[in-house]
């Protein structure tokens, strides 16, 4: 009985150290940037961004934002969830004052302006539209990249800005087939590479790999899985906090972003982690966020900071609803904004995030959350002040 009670207090202090090592691992890197320092990025909710929309219009779940090159933001949205449908859209059935479906691509101006809205279906079967929307890109020439996560969505959509169809990347309705070299399997996220005429997919949902595309003709070039191996459907891809990270990718394949100095960042989503290769799929570096978060992982999507350097990443966890800011040489975790909840600044499942020229951050959130938020950059300060906990994004003074 005594031996079995020391076994026992042995497996707990086990567990418990295993809870303080990770522990450590998420707030040493913090702690040591600190130590040095280190001035970070400062944001502020814009409670007030976007303006309010016309026509009663409201959005479902929030799936994607980019910024063009004259500062125009854009979202997708799925704006037919049955669920969306059945319990807030009165006036589109008929039966109260409020509310309609926004079409699922929004255009908004720096100032939250609605511009432009538009997409959905086919009305003469000239495309396939998803069966669930999922990422938009717009490249430098205004055309605007759209993929899908549902059933069938083995294919991106490529539209002018003003919603022209020009397109079909890959092949509507297929299934898993992470070596086809005709199809996808629910791409999650689409980044460009406009120096090198390539698009990034993030393949995705049901694959196991990035596929790289050429932005003009949509032709495949390359693929590669986790680590740069090839590929592998039927390999054990599970993932268990402290023991070594799946040679495959888990997945969702969530993001794909290159930097400007030619990285690729891709988001493991459900291995809570970020690995980095080279153009040609030549593994890097990787790096856990958060790695005992399990189900639907930390790692959501990506976008750099504005300075020449691209000093830091900007990751949307949607798990723990919560900005994290990365250094991207070490990919130190820094500090997190943000918390569960509704109020501005808050999230609930944040799922996409993008940056403008001026620095300011956008997010979009999913399921319950359906809108889209704006992050104001109001300068740098010593790592050591920078304030955390529901409130980290809202106005405040400044500690001396």
């Amino acid at each position: 009985m005594i031996k079995n009670k020391k076994i026992m207090l042995a497996g707990f202090l086990g567990i418990v150290l295993v809870g303080l090592a990770t522990s450590y691992e998420l707030f040493d890197s913090s702690v040591l940037a600190a130590s040095r320092g280190q001035m970070v990025p400062r944001f502020e909710v814009d409670p007030f961004w976007p303006q309010p929309l016309p026509n009663k219009w409201i959005l479902g779940r929030t799936i994607g934002v980019d910024v063009d090159a004259r500062d125009h933001i854009f979202i997708v949205h799925r704006n037919s969830d049955d669920m969306f449908m059945s319990q807030e859209l009165g006036l589109d059935r008929g039966n109260s004052q409020c509310c309609s479906a926004a079409p699922p691509i929004l255009e908004f101006d720096l100032e939250g302006n609605l511009i432009n809205a538009w997409g959905g279906p086919s009305a003469t079967d000239e495309y396939v539209w998803p069966a669930s929307n999922h990422g938009i890109e717009i490249a430098a020439n205004g055309d605007i990249w759209i993929g899908g996560n549902g059933s069938g969505d083995s294919h991106v959509l490529v539209f002018s800005r003003d919603g022209k169809y020009i397109r079909t990347v890959g092949e509507p309705g297929n299934g898993q087939d992470s070596n086809s070299t005709i199809h996808y399997a629910r791409v999650a996220e689409i980044a460009i590479d406009e120096e090198a005429g390539e698009a990034y997919l993030a393949d995705g949902y049901r694959n196991r790999r990035v596929a790289v595309v050429d932005v003009a003709t949509g032709a495949l070039k390359r693929f590669w899985g986790a680590y740069g191996n090839v590929p592998d459907d039927e390999a054990d891809n599970s993932y268990t906090p402290g023991q070594p990270s799946p040679q495959q990718f888990r997945g969702p394949v969530h993001c794909a972003q290159p930097s400007d100095d030619g990285l690729i960042y891709v988001c493991d989503r459900g291995a809570d982690r970020i690995q980095v290769f080279r153009a040609d799929g030549s593994y890097v570096k990787e790096a856990l966020l958060v790695p005992a978060t399990l189900a639907m992982g930390s790692t959501w999507d990506i976008a750099f900071s504005q300075d020449a350097e691209q000093e830091f990443i900007y990751v949307a966890d949607g798990s723990n609803m919560k900005v994290h800011i990365l250094d991207r040489d070490s990919l130190e975790l820094l500090y997190s904004f943000g918390e569960g909840g509704r109020q501005p600044g808050l999230f609930f499942s944040p799922h996409s995030i993008a940056t403008d020229s001026e620095g300011n951050i956008y997010t979009t959130e999913t399921y319950e959350g359906k809108r889209v938020q704006k992050f104001l950059l109001k300068g740098m300060l010593p790592l050591q002040n920078v304030q955390t906990g529901p409130a980290s994004s809202w106005p405040r003074n400044e500690i001396n």
